[in-house]
């Protein structure tokens, strides 16, 4: 897993590196702007102009030092430097005379000046402000980035865009946040990226890895992280050699109902494709022509009720997810409540089951320690209240999974796994093509499976998160994410779990 630092912890990460390789602080940032600027090289044409705005602190540094290296390549570029004190940073100001030394155009900006005029084409890098800054950009500089954003040029970042906060948002100031379309960030992600909202300033995002000492890093506390294909490695079920399908769990999934019957063979199919052993289908009455049509994997138990209302008699069970596609009238309400109260199970609890406990709070407190819950920010909203941002919306996951001990998937761009001690899991797999109807329904149906095969709620929920992404990743560059479809996801399910594999046993030799 890749830690979330907060600004502080990244610099002490800086002056730790700093000291046990016993360079200066100069050479760290040399390393930094040498490793961003392979990045910018790749990607941009030789001949395309481009504009490097540099801050009078260390990230101005950074951007100083791009330029020089751009410089010696022979590429294009010219270097504007807002004055709003009167010096720099020591290693900006270093940077400066290098870039002066090697010949780059270095042109001032007085306070109140406007910014020049640029070549149709022109690429901006923002090296600015990083993530040292503690307020919102205000004055001169703030409509100096105003203006910037209503050029629409296409700005690369350095680290973070200029004004914006590695950490928390709440009470930036929107309007004084460059909003660039690619953003470098160096060696670590920052919480700030990993929120949806905040796209609209950072655009695509990668790491640089530019040297920090992993070990220092690694020690710091965090309640945080970024999952790795490691970490779903590393939580895959065994599957022995003389086993049978009883080794392998029996799922059950009480889902569909009139007009929703795709949901549940949505969810079926990936709970069979995630490596259950058997899967018992729990649906309305008078649709098990369908299941059997679509699914002949799966057991079929039928609800005389017409709809979802009944307890089954489960006989052997070892996970059961319940939701898609079920309704909210009373009995479902009266099924799901019976449920909570004697589940003879591991619950995965989705879809219409969470809006019934969103208008039936007081059930969440008899939800057994270890349910999933996979909210959507709106069925979030249902349970918790309305949100002022992401960055509100994800505290109310985590309490949510604190105060109930379960683990909440708050799903979304990147997937947040909360866990009952307060930790927080961002995952990075998939891809807009994920963002339509049905794709929740295959995550539960994947959930449940793992659940029935022995993983605990935290191991089930990040590798069923990051491999249900994996799918869709596979589905995308298949078949496109405009015309890719749910159930495309699923049947990429095979691939991906191919993919985990190979890597488990590669790492096993």
């Amino acid at each position: 897993m890749i830690p979330l630092l907060s600004a502080e912890q990244l610099r002490q990460a800086d002056a730790h590196t700093i000291a046990r390789e016993a360079i200066s602080s100069l050479d760290l940032m040399e390393r930094a702007a040498e490793r961003c600027t392979v990045r910018l090289l790749g990607w941009l044409a030789r001949d395309v102009p481009v504009v490097l705005l540099a801050g009078m602190g260390n990230n101005g540094g950074d951007g100083l030092a791009i330029a020089r290296i751009m410089h010696a390549a022979a590429r294009p570029v010219q270097v504007l430097v807002p004055r709003y004190k009167s010096t720099g940073s020591p290693d900006f100001e270093a940077n400066l005379q290098r870039a002066r030394d090697a010949g780059v155009s270095v042109v001032w900006l007085e306070e109140g000046s406007a910014l020049p005029s640029f070549m149709p084409g022109t690429v901006l890098v923002d090296a600015l402000f990083g993530t040292g800054l503690q307020r919102p950009l205000a004055g001169w500089i703030k409509q100096l980035v105003h203006s910037l954003n209503a050029r629409r040029c296409n700005v690369v970042s350095i680290d973070l865009p200029s004004g914006l906060f590695a950490d928390d948002n709440t009470g930036n100031d929107p309007e004084a946040i460059v909003r660039a379309v690619r953003t470098l960030t160096l060696e670590l992600p920052k919480h700030a990226l990993l929120l949806a909202e905040n796209h609209r300033f950072t655009g695509d995002w990668e790491v640089v890895d530019i040297g920090l000492d992993k070990a220092f890093i690694a020690s710091f506390p965090s309640k945080a992280a970024v999952l790795e294909e490691a970490d779903a490695v590393d939580r895959l079920p065994g599957r022995a050699r003389v086993a049978h399908k009883g080794d392998h769990g029996h799922a059950w999934l009480l889902a569909g109902g009139p007009g929703k019957m795709g949901a549940a063979l949505l969810a079926a199919k990936a709970c069979l494709r995630s490596g259950c052993g058997l899967l018992t289908l729990r649906i309305p009455a008078g649709q098990e022509a369908v299941v059997h049509g679509h699914i002949p994997e799966a057991m079929v138990s039928s609800d005389p009720a017409g709809h979802l209302e009944n307890m089954p008699r489960f006989g052997r069970v070892d996970a059961i997810g319940i939701g898609p596609g079920m309704g909210t009238d009373e009995g479902s309400g009266r099924l799901l409540k019976l449920l909570i109260q004697e589940a003879p199970a591991p619950l995965v609890v989705d879809a219409d089951a969470l809006n019934l406990l969103a208008a039936n709070k007081t059930w969440l407190a008899f939800l057994p320690p270890g349910t999933i819950l996979t909210p959507h920010p709106k069925e979030l909203e249902r349970l918790a209240g309305k949100a002022g941002s992401d960055q509100e919306r994800l505290a109310q996951a985590v309490e949510l999974a604190r105060r109930h001990q379960v683990v909440v998937i708050l799903k979304g761009a990147y997937t947040a796994i909360c866990t009952p001690d307060g930790h927080t899991f961002f995952n990075t797999t998939g891809n807009p093509g994920m963002a339509k109807g049905g794709s929740g329904d295959a995550l539960t149906g994947i959930l449940t499976g793992l659940r029935a095969q022995g993983l605990g709620a935290l191991d089930a929920a990040i590798l069923g998160v990051y491999t249900h992404g994996l799918a869709g990743n596979i589905a995308a560059a298949e078949l496109g994410m405009d015309g890719m479809l749910p159930g495309d996801l699923i049947a990429a399910l095979p691939k991906a779990w191919c993919q985990l594999r190979e890597k488990q046993e590669q790492r096993g030799s």
